[in-house]
This record gives C-alpha cells, structure tokens and sequence, in this order.
C-alpha cells in the first residue's frame, strides 16, 4: 500500500520534522505523510528494530528515507539529545509531533497506583519532554514552529476501562490549551489532536488487565468496527492538514466528535451513559486490587491468551478483522511465532 500523494504543493516542503512514537501505527503514517510533503523527518522510538522496519516501510511506500533516533521520551536527556540530533541533522527544527504513549485497558479494580504513574510517565511526561525540549528550536524555526501534541477523546472525557490512559491524555489536552495561549501572536502554532478510535492495530500493543482476554475481546473489536473506529491513514492525512493549517485543535471522527460536545453540554448525562457501558464490560476477577490482578495479569495484546475459539473469540475476529489486517501495515506485529487463537 502506498502512501497517496497529495494534490498540491505543501507549505511543509523542504522542512525538518520529528515524530515520537514514529516507528508503528499512527506515529509511522504521520512520519510517512510528513515525508511524502517533502519534509526530512526524524522518527523516534525506543526499539531500534521497530524503527528500522519503520523506516524501511515509509522509504518502500513514499520513496523517500527518513532518519531514525532511539529514544524513550520518559528520559529527559534521551529526548534532548534527540531533539538536538534532528535538529543539527536537518539544519533546524521546525516541526515536532508528541504522539508515543501506551494503552492500557482494565477495570480499576484491576489496577494499582503503578499503571497511573506508568501512564502519566509516558503519555504526559514524555509529551512534557518532548515540548519543552523542542520549544527554544521551533521558535527559531524560520518557517515558523509547528508543534502537534497528540490527546485522545479519552483525554476529554474519561472513558470506562481506560482510567489511566484518559487521566494522562487530560494531561495533554490542558498542556496544549496553555501552550497554544501562552504562544498566541508569535510564529509559533500549537495543534492538539484528540482523534477517536482508529484502526491502527494498536490492540496488539495495548496492555490488557483484570479479565485480560475479554478485555482484549471488547477492545480489539470496538477499535476496528467501521463508523465507530477511522481509517489510521485518513486520520493521518487530516492530521497533517491540521498541521498545515495551523489549527488549535482537531477532534477526529463523528462519533467522538459527538461524545465531546454531549460531555461539554450534559457532563453528568455523560458520565450516567458511561457508567452504563461499563457494567456491559467485563468486571474485574473476583478479589479485585492486586488480587485480582494477579489472578489474570497485565500483559500486551500480542501475547493473550485468547483461549479455545469460543462464540466470543470469533465476534471478536470479525469486529477486529480490519484492525488485525492494519497490524500486519503499520508494523504492530511482534516477530516471532504467532500467538494462540
């Protein structure tokens, strides 16, 4: 699959981007349309082999190498040596995209304090990094700095079975509101993305607890079913408008789009709904805290147990087909032997 070309001359051309979490799903599809604009990208991630394949992927479908850079954005030096590598590689910096994070997807009954500080370490923290970090460079950017801040819908309301992950993208949204007004007036843009569910294959990543398999059953299907979930490439290339734009903010799909202003309208209405869809999901092994988790662990989706194909392991294939088949794209598989089904 190629990259699809766009139809006009971007604005973007000629200039110097780093993406984090660049090496797979969403990330790899940005630093592919960044490329494919003409932009002399750096990807970053913390798995040498996963950025290799990355970039050997974006060079095969776009024809165009990118650079790549190890870096784990929780470490403040890592994402300033990084930073400054992209920009004395590239002879500035003029655009930077925060988008690595991780997913975590159990009750909280199934969690302790861990999977807070664990997500708040990532998904704010290295947000944090990666901003203040390349803040000094985008402004001396002579196109004028464009810094993109990657949130979620579940960083504008929270989501059941997805309490960590939601805090820490809250974290991001109001990180992008005071930057993007601290910054008003002067060449410097900031875009905060809040996409909904897309179909990256990010469920093979994701972490699952409490009832992990069932956990992994709901999600997996939810994230790859059409009109609920988006298309990972499209939500790319509207990303990048954005960008190109110089928009304050962009809530990706319908159906987010709606949870937002229902959530901004009747938040206590929402938050009733949401405690309804969370007693349709799985509830959390008996014993719950560190007991329950114990009973079932927290474990990457690559590596569930999905058990024997029962009535529910086979909804969840057909809900998940296309998320499955977007794994197998934007390089979310793990190599190696394939797990059970």
């Amino acid at each position: 699959m190629k990259v699809a070309s766009t139809p006009h001359r971007s604005d973007l051309d000629g200039l110097s981007a780093l993406v984090t979490g660049g090496s797979r799903g969403l990330g790899l599809l940005l630093s592919a349309r960044l490329a494919r604009r003409g932009c002399r990208v750096t990807m970053a991630a913390r798995d040498e082999d996963e950025l290799r394949r990355g970039a050997e992927w974006i060079e095969e479908r776009t024809g165009v190498a990118v650079s790549t850079a190890v870096c784990d954005v929780r470490d403040l030096r890592a994402v300033e040596s990084t930073v400054r590598q992209a920009d004395d590689r590239h002879g500035g910096l003029d655009i930077v995209v925060a988008n690595a994070g991780v997913i975590q997807v159990a009750p909280v009954a199934s969690l302790d304090s861990g999977a807070f500080e664990d997500a708040m370490a990532t998904i704010f923290g290295g947000t944090v990094n990666t901003a203040m970090a390349a803040l000094p460079r985008l402004r001396a950017s002579g196109a004028g700095g464009r810094l993109c801040l990657i949130g979620s819908i579940g960083g504008l309301l929270a989501v059941p079975h997805l309490l960590p992950y939601s805090c820490a993208k809250a974290a991001v949204a109001a990180l992008g509101e005071g930057m993007r007004a601290e910054t008003a007036g002067g060449d410097l843009s900031v875009t905060t993305v809040h996409p909904g569910l897309m179909r990256t294959g990010s469920h093979l990543q994701a972490e699952f607890g409490g009832r992990s398999s069932k956990e992994f059953a709901w999600f997996s299907a939810l994230s790859g079913t059409p009109v609920v979930s988006m298309d990972a490439d499209r939500a790319a290339e509207r990303i990048v408008r954005a960008l190109e734009k110089r928009r304050t903010r962009l809530v990706l799909t319908p159906a987010a789009r709606a949870a937002s202003v229902a959530h901004g309208v009747a938040p206590a209405t929402v938050t009733r709904l949401s405690g309804l869809v969370a007693r349709l999901l799985p509830p959390p092994p008996t014993g719950g805290g560190a007991a329950g988790r114990a009973g079932d662990g927290i474990e990457q989706g690559h590596g569930v147990d999905r058990g024997a194909p029962t009535w529910t392991e086979r909804v969840r294939r057909l809900g998940s087909s296309l998320n499955d088949r977007a794994a197998h794209r934007y390089n979310q598989r793990i190599p190696g032997p394939p797990t059970s089904a």
